[in-house]
């Protein structure tokens, strides 16, 4: 494996409100390619925990995926926003909670072959509810459920987003 490539030349060609895609072309091993990168600020999400065993889900349709799906809360980071302010604040906006104490479990490259999203993974403890504070395009739907049921939905692929699985992995390891 050679060290880092050199990168010969960027070019955004997608400017979007979410993400921008440029393509790069690289030196490596003294071959020149090119490469597809999405540009992504980054994101939270927050495995809440309403009382322990317990897990704040969300139900939401995802047009990529073509359905909606079970997940924790998450949202995209607003610009120059620190990962627990804006851990905190897509929580209170998608669920109506707010957290006593956040920590922070893990940071992962979702895809990391082709973007730069970083999606910072947070519990939350010692909720407090209140009214959710939803964006004009969002409808959610929000339920607790016992860890073993979403464990249970997980296996029944009724669970099947990343973060969410990620979350339930680390909360199944005593956290």
């Amino acid at each position: 494996m050679s060290e880092t490539p050199e990168v010969l030349a960027t070019h955004e060609i997608y400017k979007g409100r979410v993400f921008s895609v440029r393509i790069d072309t690289i030196r490596d091993d003294g071959k020149e390619r090119q490469l597809d990168i999405v540009e992504h600020r980054g994101s939270f999400a927050i495995a809440a925990v309403p009382q322990d065993g317990h897990l704040v889900l969300v139900k939401q349709y995802r047009h990529a995926a073509g359905q909606a799906l079970w997940e924790i809360p998450a949202g995209t980071a607003e610009t120059d926003e620190d990962c627990e302010s804006g851990a905190r604040r897509e929580l209170r906006e998608e669920t109506g909670y707010t957290a006593d104490s956040m920590e922070l479990l893990c940071s992962v490259f979702p895809t990391p072959g082709y973007c730069t999203e970083r999606v910072h993974i947070y519990a939350a403890f010692g909720l407090h509810a209140g009214p959710q504070a939803l964006e004009e395009d969002e409808r959610i739907e929000v339920r607790t459920v016992s860890l073993d049921e979403a464990s249970k939905m997980q296996a029944s692929e009724q669970i099947i987003d990343m973060k969410t699985v990620v979350a339930l992995l680390w909360l199944a390891r005593g956290h």
